[in-house]
């Protein structure tokens, strides 16, 4: 199974996630946790240009080429070897960040954005895509107030472009129903866990 995590900056996503693999483990699950721009040296190495805080002339559509680059060299390299080799993948971030950030915030078109990442995927989708939904507000001031956290160059846009990106994502929830699951991001880190944690333990049930 693949599984997406995705979300507004400052959403808690990949903390929360990250405890959510040790619920796993011991439940006797086998999961990769993998991570979007990244996940593979090449795929890294793109992700360093995509967020690098001197890059503020990058172009929209370059950004969103860039993304596109990383994605293709993640899921070859990374995610669909290991999703062969019948292993949960979890990745923070995939797809739909790119439909929410380039395609919404940065007024790209959300169908342009997703027919250039279909033609870089091959049209492949996650099983399961959990959005952690949190006011854009609250997100940056955690951001702000967490000294151990990197601050990329997405980090630093205006508040209409975080404004945007969440209200793309929540379309994008309603186009996706299928395999979206919506949580609420402002509740206690404890409780998101066991949201997010029980999300993923339904739709493993249902593959299986």
């Amino acid at each position: 199974m693949f599984v997406t995590i995705e979300g507004p900056e400052g959403s808690g996503k990949s903390s929360v996630t990250k405890e959510v693999v040790k619920l796993l483990e011991k439940d006797g699950e086998t999961i990769v946790l993998t991570r979007e721009p990244g996940g593979t040296p090449i795929a890294e190495e793109i992700r360093n240009v995509i967020l690098d805080k001197k890059n503020t002339a990058m172009d929209p559509m370059t950004e969103a080429l860039l993304y596109a680059a990383s994605r293709r060299q993640h899921l070859v390299e990374k995610v669909w070897p290991l999703s062969k080799e019948g292993k949960i993948v979890i990745s923070d971030r995939f797809l739909d960040s790119s439909l929410a950030y380039q395609g919404g915030a940065r007024g790209l078109g959300i169908d342009k954005i997703l027919s250039l990442n279909q033609y870089a995927t091959d049209g492949f989708y996650p099983d399961l895509t959990l959005l952690f939904d949190l006011d854009p507000r609250i997100g940056l001031q955690r951001i702000a107030a967490n000294n151990n956290r990197e601050v990329n160059r997405l980090d630093l846009e205006k508040i209409d472009f975080h404004d945007n990106v969440r209200k793309t994502f929540l379309e994008l929830a309603a186009r996706f129903k299928d395999r979206y699951v919506v949580l609420d991001a402002s509740k206690s880190f404890d409780e998101v866990v066991q949201d997010a944690y029980h999300a993923i333990k339904d739709r493993l049930a249902k593959c299986k």
